[in-house]
């Protein structure tokens, strides 16, 4: 079977026109520089063994040169994606790659191999990895020294051993005093990781205050993970204190098919919501 299918949704078809948000961009130039297709990667393996491709296209003007590697990764429940020295999901063991460096001129677009081989011991489970290009540019600095000039653009793949399904729920909902916005904490007692979208409704009693989307975000298998609303957004009041109900939905896909999994949580605003952020830099110096 052939890595690369997109197989996560926002209603019922694929979310397609959302691949670019799971992009790991490194470096202010890796867009300007290169595009890589697909983003997200998952596929499910056939007798041990999977294989596909990752297009590296050149949209610039100039020729760069890139190298291609692999490292284990998590959706951390506060921070997001972040990449791993070591994880027992992790599937660098078992993935191969060529080539490892090429180089690649204006316009022109570049293929990657990509191979895993699970040997016939190995548990049923989810292997991921985030597979990274990143160019190997040099420039010169003001004062003629020579300086390295990277950007990286990730890929993260996952493969399936066995027949394996995610499983959300929503735990609850609650106020994020550093962002100033709600969020939902989903958990994914499942083996598969997922990558959902959600549609919420904020009510107060019968008054419905606010409704919005999340786009998708990814939670990995047996993890849970917060989900920011993006709401209030910067050029909204931060809800008055007090009790609130915040009902949804989940979405995603699962063999082709649209999942969905509803959501009615209570969500306490806080007093100090209001209160402005501490500035750091203040605090101590006596003013």
């Amino acid at each position: 079977m052939v890595l690369g299918s997109n197989f996560f949704v926002t209603t019922a078809s694929r979310l397609s026109s959302y691949l670019l948000s799971a992009a790991l961009l490194w470096g202010g130039t890796a867009q300007a520089q290169m595009r890589i297709s697909p983003l997200v990667i998952e596929v499910q393996a056939e007798r041990g063994q999977a294989q596909g491709v990752i297009s590296v296209t050149n949209t610039s003007g100039a020729t760069f040169r890139a190298r291609v590697y692999a490292e284990p990764f998590t959706y951390n429940r506060d921070t997001g994606f972040t990449t791993l020295t070591s994880s027992p999901s992790d599937l660098t063991t078992y993935l191969q790659f060529s080539p490892r460096e090429l180089t690649v001129p204006p316009g022109v677009t570049r293929r990657v191999r990509l191979i895993s081989r699970f040997p016939p011991s190995l548990p049923e489970g989810e292997y991921r990895a985030v597979v990274f290009t990143e160019t190997l540019n040099q420039a010169t600095d003001a004062i003629g020294n020579r300086v390295a000039l990277t950007a990286r653009i990730g890929t993260t793949v996952y493969v399936h051993q066995g027949d394996l399904s995610p499983n959300l729920t929503v735990e609850s909902a609650s106020w994020n005093s550093e962002q100033k916005q709600i969020q939902l904490l989903v958990r994914n007692t499942g083996m598969a990781s997922v990558r959902p979208v959600a549609s919420w409704t904020l009510q107060q009693g019968a008054t419905v205050v606010e409704k919005g989307s999340i786009q998708p975000t990814g939670i990995v298998a047996q993890s849970d993970r917060y989900f920011l609303l993006k709401y209030p957004s910067q050029d909204q009041p931060i809800p008055t204190s007090g009790q609130y109900q915040l009902t949804g939905e989940l979405i995603w896909s699962e063999d082709d098919e649209q999942r969905t999994q509803p959501f009615n949580v209570e969500l306490t605003i806080p007093t100090s919501a209001a209160e402005p952020t501490p500035n750091p830099s203040q605090e101590g110096n006596g003013n």
